[in-house]
């Protein structure tokens, strides 16, 4: 059994680690509660302009629309969006899996490049080849999320858009963690270029009337569109973030309550035992005065 001091120190250690958790499951829950807010309020509006941007896109041809250039996918632009801090469950490994198994399964054979949004996807694929690198686009959208508004994502949006353009990639992928509720994320992977076509059930043939005309279209509506989308996945994954640290500062909590409770009854019993055995001593040595 333990001595009384060192379940003294470990009832101590647990108790501010406690304390330490509850404080983070209410930051998060604060957090959470404006970026929820936000994602809730853009889904709507961007999953029509998402219906409206893809019947358009169809509609047009490929030498009008360069965002609906579809090349074969050799080389690959992979997006994953992690978070730039830890303690919150497998959100951030969801990711990090998901993006090797794109690039072991689904692009295998194919010129990978990955460009990380989030410290800990940037930690996970710094050291290995797949790492941007050489490109135009930028190197480090850490703080992207230090007050994340469409101001700051809009220029991140129009370079991997230009590249696109230009050729210097043939398909881009988004990897982010989709808010469903506060314990619920789900890992998505979403193709951001080329402009996905709608499907069988959505397809519509409308002859559109463009006002004020298809020019305008291209070079206005559709990159405003596939920002927003940008916009929203960064949303999503913010809000996933706080969901999921507040999920798993919540049973962390929990945990220590539960640790907390053994390690009492355990310094209980050895505090028991260490006056059992001093009674024992004082009886015995009486005895042994008597005799």
């Amino acid at each position: 059994m333990p001595s009384l001091k060192e379940v003294r120190n470990r009832i101590v250690s647990v108790g501010s680690t406690m304390q330490i958790t509850s404080a983070m499951k209410m930051v998060s829950a604060a957090k959470l509660k404006r970026a929820q807010d936000a994602i809730t309020q853009m889904r709507p509006f961007a999953e029509k302009l998402q219906e409206i941007l893809s019947n358009v896109s169809s509609s047009l041809d490929n030498s009008e629309n360069a965002y609906a250039r579809n090349a074969g996918g050799k080389n690959i632009l992979i997006i994953p969006i992690s978070s730039n801090r830890g303690l919150a469950g497998a959100f951030n490994a969801n990711i990090v899996k998901r993006t090797w198994s794109l690039i072991k399964n689904d692009f295998n054979g194919c010129h990978v490049t990955v460009l990380p949004i989030g410290k800990k996807v940037q930690d996970a694929f710094k050291r290995t080849d797949f790492i941007i690198s050489g490109q135009d686009l930028p190197s480090n959208l850490n703080e992207l999320f230090d007050g994340l508004s469409f101001a700051k994502t809009s220029p991140v949006a129009e370079k991997i858009m230009e590249a696109f353009a230009t050729k210097q990639f043939d398909k881009v992928i988004l990897v982010y963690n989709q808010f469903k509720n506060a314990a619920v994320q789900i890992t998505m992977t979403e193709q951001f270029l080329p402009i996905v076509p709608p499907t069988s059930g959505k397809s519509t043939s409308t002859d559109y009337i463009y006002e004020p005309g298809k020019e305008f279209i291209v070079n206005d509506l559709i990159p405003r569109s596939l920002k927003t989308q940008f916009y929203k996945a960064l949303l999503d994954s913010n809000a996933s973030e706080h969901g999921a640290r507040m999920t798993a500062m919540h049973k962390a909590t929990d945990n220590a309550k539960e640790m907390l409770r053994d390690l009492k009854i355990t310094y209980n019993k050895a505090r028991q035992a260490t006056i059992t055995k001093e009674i024992l001593e004082i009886v015995g040595g009486a005895e042994a005065l008597n005799g």
